[in-house]
């Protein structure tokens, strides 16, 4: 009896709430993402990893750790959502990368899950640029259909990839079709019957029977995607593919449908606000990159705005799996091409966030949200402003990187030694 209450007791231990973490940040330009606006000098209050308060007259507990932001930004941290952050190391090396699977029989069923590695050399390099949270994005293989992304933080831990299963991620337009056979209507058609697959599952795949264009596997994976239960990405430039996209989806009801590239995205502005479907887009996309893109203009952001499109901000020119630290540089690109400035930080914060189905948690300074903060020595948008602090969760990260450890160590050789031995 007694070993049978020792064990009892060690794993209340073991499950008991850590002590409470506080954190008060404060002196800062408050950057709320809420109706509350921006509050001059104001305060963000963090416990347990949670804001519990927001103002210019927070009080701050005894038990608080201060941290003065010197008359800094104090903002969300920002959501990058299109990456492969965790996936590839080294773009090149085939053996550094995870991100797709050109020869394996599976497409829906690829799960970035199974391949994040939170040690990845590029997290820290995008957290102390102020990025706090990231879609992770596989890339195509066999079919159309890349696989299933899910959503991390930067911080580095064994769990930062907090939500597996959060989307399908498909390429239509030129791409699509050349994978799919050679035209778009080969393309469209293998969604078709990918769908009708989906739909089937699991009564047409009995005995021996397999789908008309997927696999048990990937059928089953793309069910939720069927039922609206997480949203198909799709990525199409071409203005004539994203209204084939909206007919699809409209009559494949309840599918939720998120546009990703949208490079003529701004030719359809108003089918895409009426259908309320989101997009992510590059701002700084000028120049046409293939035959799908010739529309591409700096001023796409400015016109969706103005539509009333919701729109998320990506680093597609910029490359998704190094350079998404580059987030607020974009957004200062939009903003110079005609997006009010609330609107570009929102499309790098709380409307991804939105977008996935997490806006009631990250992406804004208001009680209950998780405690993502950055504090900035001025404007995030401009691109002589630097992170100061990043928090995760509510807690402060360490703001160095592999190469700030190496600026650090070149730094400061000496030639005391022989140079062979120098450190």
């Amino acid at each position: 009896m007694k070993r049978i209450i020792f064990s009892a007791l060690a794993s209340l231990a073991i499950t008991a709430p850590a002590m409470a973490q506080t954190h008060a940040i404060t002196n800062g330009r408050v950057v709320t993402n809420t109706s509350a606006g921006i509050i001059e000098n104001g305060t963000v209050l963090l416990r347990d990893g949670n804001i519990v308060a927001v103002g210019s007259d927070v009080a701050i507990p005894d038990d608080a750790s201060v941290h003065d932001a010197d008359g800094g930004w104090i903002t969300p941290g920002l959501f990058a959502s299109v990456t492969q952050l965790g996936l590839i190391e080294v773009a090149l090396e085939s053996s550094t990368s995870d991100s797709g699977a050109d020869d394996s029989n599976f497409s829906v069923a690829l799960d970035v899950a199974d391949s994040f590695n939170p040690s990845g050399t590029y997290l820290p390099t995008t957290r102390i640029e102020g990025v706090t949270r990231a879609a992770i994005f596989p890339s195509t293989g066999l079919n159309l259909f890349a696989g299933t992304g899910g959503l991390a933080n930067t911080s580095g831990a064994n769990n930062s990839l907090f939500a597996d299963g959060q989307f399908v991620f498909a390429q239509l337009g030129q791409s699509g079709a050349a994978t799919a056979g050679g035209s778009r209507a080969a393309a469209w058609a293998f969604l078709e019957a990918a769908f009708t697959d989906a739909r089937g599952y699991p009564g047409r795949y009995s005995g021996d029977h397999q789908g008309d264009a997927l696999d048990r596997y990937d059928a089953a994976a793309l069910l939720p995607v069927v039922r609206g239960q997480i949203p198909l990405v799709m990525y199409v430039d071409r203005a004539t593919d994203i209204r084939r996209a909206l007919r699809f989806a409209e009559e494949n009801a309840p599918v939720q449908l998120i546009i990703m590239g949208g490079a003529e995205a701004w030719m359809v502005a108003d089918e895409l606000a009426e259908a309320r479907v989101p997009v992510l887009i590059d701002p700084i996309r000028n120049l046409p990159s293939s035959f799908d893109s010739i529309g591409s203009t700096l001023e796409s952001p400015a016109r969706l705005h103005s539509a009333g499109v919701v729109v998320g901000y990506t680093t597609q020119s910029a490359d998704g799996y190094f350079n998404a630290r580059l987030l607020p540089q974009h957004a200062g690109n939009a903003v110079a091409h005609g997006v009010p400035w609330d609107a570009a930080f929102r499309a790098i914060t709380l409307t991804p966030a939105e977008i996935y189905g997490m806006g009631d948690q990250y992406g804004a300074l208001a009680n209950g949200y998780v405690g993502d903060v950055v504090v900035w020595d001025g404007d995030p948008l401009e691109v002589t402003t630097s992170a100061v602090s990043v928090f995760i969760d509510g807690e402060e990260t360490a703001m160095e990187s592999r190469q700030t450890r190496l600026a650090d160590r070149y730094r400061n050789i000496t030639d005391e030694q022989p140079f062979a031995y120098r450190r």
